[in-house]
């Protein structure tokens, strides 16, 4: 949760200053098109009613969060677009003070700009502004903030497991460009600069170890990682069983004997708190025993990135146990296993529908009396089919931020895939900094005491 502190009038003076940073996507655009039957890309300079909607929202959410915060009133905004808005790539939005006026009333300056520090849009607001001092807790949302997290820690040692395509070398640097990884690239040293010099990619922040193939790097990268001569692997353009085979080699030193599985951490545009799917990527068809593994691995993810007590639903097509769906026993079970803790750490319950594990008000209709109903940070998934469906639905159809890793090793493990954006590739860069750290404060991230 993250705690918002407004400014009253009183403390508010000309000169005060806020500022955020926000990426926009396509999908935003389309998002804003859609909402408005605006058949046109919204992003154009000029007079366009698009562009001045998203300027006049992202200072709007400025004005709510930070100056003056919470119990502010926006009583006008005028909106000025000056050139197009920056596409995947971060606008920096700021307020600043102008003046006060009687009754309350202050005026502000907006402006958002490029990465280049263009100004591509200017507005002048006035607000009506608290008067008395007003706190708001609010869950955390979009992904940006995992990125943010990482600003305080060092860039993390990370062996980039056989990046011989261009999408996952350009992947590795970009990671490095932005603060969050030294790069160990393990693989073949010629073929990997010379995609670097078709790429016109910057290798100068990355150590390579030559390697003979892609087992070979596999083995040389896991090798490495279990003498902590890197702290995470990232996938590069080899087979993902090739990796994970090599990870789970006794001499590699990796092994915890719990099962690996595959988190991804999902923010969806339409739904107000980021939440956990899992597993996605790895186990076809977990029994009830590898799901409580899976169940445990999520629950340390989800508290290295910030959920203290994760709400973890067990999902079935119905929120009743039934026999012959298996789906439904299992909810049950690791429910009832959570009680006896042999899973902790998190609050569990099952069978819950999906709707009802997301929605309150769905929750309340079907009268399911359940800490975890309508408040899932957590979604554990039958199958890998339902997962894997759920999650590519969110991605590529509702314009979804994720990140994601495999844990149950002793270091997390970034898959990429080729259809990945580059922010997908920075967030799992940024979760798996934020987990190996939280390993390091605090062991029972990944193994906790459960009862026998």
């Amino acid at each position: 949760m993250q705690t918002l502190v407004n400014k009253t009038f009183d403390e508010i003076a000309p000169g005060d200053t806020a500022a955020m940073q926000r990426t926009l996507r396509a999908g935003d655009l389309r998002a804003w098109a859609a909402a408005f039957d605006d058949p046109d890309t919204p992003a154009r300079p000029g007079g366009d009613q698009g562009a001045a909607g998203i300027v006049t929202a992202l200072l709007s959410a400025l004005v709510g969060s930070a100056l003056p915060g919470p119990g502010s009133s926006i009583r006008s905004a005028a909106v000025q677009i000056k050139a197009e808005l920056p596409i995947d790539a971060a606008l920096t939005v700021r307020l600043k003070v102008r003046e006060r006026r009687d009754q309350g009333i202050v005026v502000l300056d907006g402006e958002c700009s490029d990465p280049a520090g263009q100004v591509v849009a200017t507005a002048v607001l006035e607000v009506l502004a608290p008067t008395t001092r007003q706190e708001r807790q609010v869950a955390e949302h979009r992904l940006d903030r995992l990125i943010e997290r990482c600003h305080g820690l060092k860039p993390m040692l990370t062996g980039v497991v056989h990046p011989c395509s261009l999408d996952a070398l350009s992947g590795a640097v970009e990671a490095a460009e932005a603060g969050l990884i030294l790069p160990v690239l393990f693989g073949p040293e010629t073929e990997i600069r010379q995609l670097a010099d078709q790429g016109r990619l910057n290798l100068a922040k990355c150590r390579i170890v030559s390697t003979s193939g892609a087992e070979d790097s596999a083995q040389k990268a896991a090798a490495a990682a279990g003498a902590g001569e890197v702290a995470a692997l990232m996938k590069g353009s080899l087979h993902t069983d090739v990796l994970l085979h090599a990870v789970m080699q006794k001499d590699a030193g990796l092994r915890t004997g719990r099962l690996l599985s595959h988190c991804a951490m999902v923010s969806v545009p339409t739904y107000a708190r980021r939440f956990v799917v899992t597993d996605v990527a790895l186990n076809i068809a977990p029994d009830t025993d590898q799901k409580r593994d899976i169940c445990q691995n999520a629950i340390g993810f989800a508290r290295a990135l910030g959920i203290e007590q994760p709400k973890v639903a067990v999902l079935a097509a119905v929120e009743m146990v039934r026999t012959k769906m298996p789906a439904s026993l299992d909810g049950a079970i690791l429910a009832k296993m959570a009680d006896r803790r042999q899973i902790v750490g998190g609050i569990v319950d099952g069978p819950l529908d999906l709707d009802a594990a997301v929605d309150v008000d769905a929750a309340r209709i079907k009268k399911i009396d359940s800490p975890v109903a309508g408040l899932a940070d957590v979604l554990l998934v039958p199958n890998i089919e339902a997962g894997n469906m759920v999650y590519k639905n969110l991605a590529f159809m509702a314009d979804a931020q994720t990140a994601g890793l495999v844990v149950g090793a002793r270091v997390p493990v970034i898959l990429t895939s080729r259809a990945d954006t580059a922010a997908a590739r920075r967030f799992s860069a940024a979760a798996a900094v934020l987990y190996a750290d939280a390993l390091k404060h605090d062991p029972s991230i990944l193994n906790p005491e459960t009862a026998e």
